[in-house]
């Protein structure tokens, strides 16, 4: 099964594919970013999002996706952008009959490192571990290489998330709702 995660954002949405191959194990099949420029227009910057994240579903044909949910910070204004992009992924992935998960931040800290309140550092390493990578993949422009690390490395969690609940579901013998977890 390949799960697609996406941390959604308006300057930089990350991505993650993961696959369970037969024995259990998730491997890594792609990551990245789909970036905006800040100089454009806000519609334009949507458009933006929803044809990347739209090619990458028919680049990769997922099985299905996981997408962090949104929690509203201080800063009304950014919080409205990432919703607004948010839902153009979630757009992009229904056009092309993606299944969707949603997940809060804190399950999928807690899928992939054991603690809901863990810190990005734990998280990122976690996914390391998981995914069997030597180190982080970072882009190898300084000035967003912590934003981006930062994105695509919540969208491996999240799509990790989603394949290690699916595995647990099975052994237990359940059958969970996909939505509102």
């Amino acid at each position: 099964m390949l799960v697609m995660g996406i941390d959604p954002g308006i300057a930089i949405t990350g991505y993650g594919l993961v696959r369970e191959r037969p024995d259990g194990e998730i491997e890594m099949v792609a990551y990245g970013a789909v970036e905006t420029p800040a100089r454009d227009e806000l519609p334009a910057r949507l458009q933006q999002v929803y044809r990347g994240v739209r090619q990458l579903i028919e680049q990769h044909r997922p099985d299905s996706a996981a997408v962090e949910r949104l929690l509203f910070g201080k800063n009304v204004t950014t919080a409205m952008a990432v919703g607004q992009a948010r839902g153009v992924a979630l757009l992009a992935l229904a056009d092309c009959g993606v299944p969707i998960t949603e997940y809060t931040p804190a399950s999928i800290k807690q899928a992939v490192a054991g603690y809901g309140n863990a810190g990005k550092a734990q998280v990122q390493d976690m996914v390391r571990l998981l995914l069997a990578l030597d180190e982080l993949p970072a882009p190898t422009t300084p000035l967003t290489r912590s934003r981006w690390r930062s994105h695509t490395c919540t969208a491996r969690a999240t799509s990790s998330s989603t394949t290690r609940s699916r595995r647990t579901e099975r052994a237990a013998g359940l059958r969970a709702s996909r939505r509102g977890r």
